[in-house]
């Protein structure tokens, strides 16, 4: 008589580990009383639905001025500096969700306080991009309110300058991007980039800030 052997089942072990707490988001962000951030009840947005149930949080500085929405699950607490310690002393704002154990939660924790960060960064000392031209005849310049582009094409490229970043050209072949936007500052020097990305051949094109290139050997024959 065969005695066949029973199959062995495996367990799958699922991981009962707490959430841990957020190294970015505990930590408070400084800033001084040339800084005013206000966090105002009223939704961020009355016309995308989006942002409906979002406050809004304004952040005023010397180079002007930045909002952004706040979940509504996300608080923030003003620590105010001692009294009589001047404008210069230092004020804190320290950032917490109402579940860290809820996954959205814990997620947006550190990235709220990260965009608040930029907030402040912005309106203080505000966000620089260096875009060079390497190319032989690649050169740019700023035409009637626009940036233009001379990149070997048949025809000069024109691109509108938004509203909120200073664009300039010191020569030909660097042009320099200025806001208070982190993101709108990178994706204005990405969308030049797009133009003439480099290429590791001759290691030609717009290069943004220290970007490189390693440079590849053509087919021999």
């Amino acid at each position: 008589m065969r005695i066949l052997a029973q199959p062995v089942r495996q367990l799958r072990c699922f991981s009962t580990t707490r959430f841990a707490k957020s190294h970015i988001g505990s930590m408070p962000i400084k800033y001084t009383g040339e800084v005013k951030i206000e966090h105002l009840p009223a939704a961020f947005s009355t016309t995308d639905s989006r942002f409906f149930n979002k406050t809004t949080l304004k952040v005023t500085g010397p180079l002007g001025e930045r909002t952004m929405p706040i979940e509504p699950f996300v608080a923030l607490e003003f620590v105010k500096p001692k009294e009589n310690a001047g404008e210069a002393a230092e004020h804190q704002l320290l950032v917490s969700v109402a579940d860290s154990e809820l996954k959205k939660q814990h997620q947006m924790w550190g990235t709220t306080r990260a965009l608040i960060q930029n907030c402040v960064i912005g309106v203080t000392e505000g966000f620089n991009a260096t875009l060079r031209l390497v190319g032989v005849g690649y050169r740019a310049a700023i035409e009637n309110g626009k940036l233009a582009l001379r990149l070997g094409y048949s025809h000069p490229i024109n691109m509108d300058i938004p509203k909120n970043l200073q664009v300039s050209v010191p020569v030909p072949t660097r042009i320099l991007i200025s806001g208070t936007d982190l993101q709108q500052v990178k994706l204005f020097a990405a969308k030049i980039r797009e133009w003439k990305k480099p290429e590791p051949y001759n290691q030609k094109g717009i290069f943004i800030n220290d970007e490189t290139i390693r440079k590849r050997d053509g087919k021999k024959k």
